[in-house]
């Protein structure tokens, strides 16, 4: 059958197929081309997040640490109190696997403990003949588990009536691995809740001045402007020494993560503002706001889940800045108190240039900031690169 030519200056037919929309009937496309046409954005962003492994394996890395806060009594070999004055800063004990060419599991040897007259020190040194074998999942010092329930089982133990301090003691003989372990929770979760609090404040004060503008939008940013000209450190210590010296540590806890958190806000603010600067002209926006939408409505419901990966992105960026506040306040003295233990508390004993010398294993918990900060580094790229769109 042949097709009809329409005569000149008639309308042409048009045709409306009241079928399913089948996205394959459009072209020929593979099974592999099919999965990615048809996948959703996140689905996009996972599949694009995974080829950058060294994102990947810091989001691995992060994700075990704070695993491991939530279990951190029963990780640690030691209740965070233990003290043991038979061994005063001891130095690391190595773990050994084989004696005398035979595997005999992991051990450490016992020590003996020797004044050195001539300077006054404390010198260790391992007897070969105390083999102390480590025991796992044992009964050792009693803690309560997140202060509500009473428990002695541990993960790791040293030998019944043997010790090991496989990061060494302190000055107080306490064990500085079951002090990091326990200071893991505060100094991790300090920047959790204080990013939660820098984006609600970003996102609420950036958000209002990027789509009123005006007025509002010009204090705004005299105001951001004011506080990202002050000197972050100063301010930190001004901040903190204001709290009052009679509150609880549970109370400067939060007194710090709040100061951390509403001095973070300033760069997000402007990140957010400068989004819906470009965003609020947009038909849909002029679509909502015909339709009677309120303004927290379009920016909540419309506006911000636009470029929700790149405040993602932002917020694994912010995190090791908190962190790194939390450690410099605390090392200063300004920050959270004893008997709060984290890795910025830890850190303290290592002021002193002679006890670095001395006792350089006090510096271990720094290892873990360093780790930490890195893994979020590297976390941040990876979802930065997996939610650009253009790279």
């Amino acid at each position: 059958m042949t097709a009809q030519i329409p005569l000149p200056g008639a309308p042409l037919q048009h045709f409306v197929s009241t079928a399913p929309f089948d996205p394959m009937s459009i072209e020929e496309m593979t099974d592999a081309q099919a999965k990615v046409h048809l996948a959703s954005q996140l689905k996009l962003m996972w599949w694009k997040f995974k080829r950058h492994r060294i994102a990947l394996a810091s989001g691995i890395f992060l994700l075990v640490l704070y695993g491991m806060i939530i279990i951190a009594e029963f990780l640690a070999p030691y209740n965070l109190h233990t003290r043991n004055v038979d061994f005063i800063h001891s130095p690391p004990q190595r773990l050994h696997l084989f004696k005398d060419g035979n595997f005999v599991g992991p051990f450490v040897y016992g020590r003996e403990l020797k004044v050195d007259m001539a300077s006054l020190r404390r010198v260790y040194t391992d007897n070969k003949n105390d083999v102390q074998l480590i025991r796992f999942f044992c009964r050792g010092d009693d803690y309560r588990f997140w202060g509500l329930v009473q428990s002695n089982i541990h993960f790791v133990c040293p030998a019944k009536g043997g010790q090991m301090y496989l990061l060494g003691t302190d000055r107080l003989g306490r064990d500085v691995l079951s002090r990091i372990i326990y200071g893991a929770r505060i100094s991790l979760t300090i920047g959790l809740i204080g990013i939660t609090i820098s984006f609600v404040l970003g996102i609420i004060i950036g958000g209002l001045a990027g789509y009123h503008g005006g007025v509002f939008d010009l204090l705004v940013q005299r105001v951001i402007e004011v506080l990202q000209s002050l000197p972050s450190l100063p301010l930190w210590m001004a901040l903190a020494a204001i709290m009052p010296v009679t509150w609880s540590p549970i109370l400067i806890y939060f007194g710090i993560t709040i100061i951390l958190g509403m001095l973070d806000w300033t760069g997000l603010a402007r990140s957010v503002r400068s989004k819906l600067l470009a965003l609020r002209e947009e038909d849909y926006v002029l679509a909502a706001q015909l339709m009677g939408a309120k303004s927290s409505r379009i920016i909540g419901r419309h506006l911000v889940p636009g470029f929700m990966s790149h405040l993602i992105a932002t917020a694994t960026i912010s995190i090791p800045g908190m962190i790194l506040g939390e450690t410099a306040l605390s090392f200063l003295g300004l920050g959270l108190r004893p008997p709060i233990t984290s890795w910025g508390i830890l850190l303290t004993e290592a002021r002193s240039v002679s006890v670095i010398v001395f006792y350089p294993w006090l510096l271990f918990p720094m290892v873990p900031v360093i780790l930490v900060i890195l893994a979020f580094n590297f976390l941040g790229d990876g979802l930065r690169d997996a939610a650009d769109p253009y790279r």
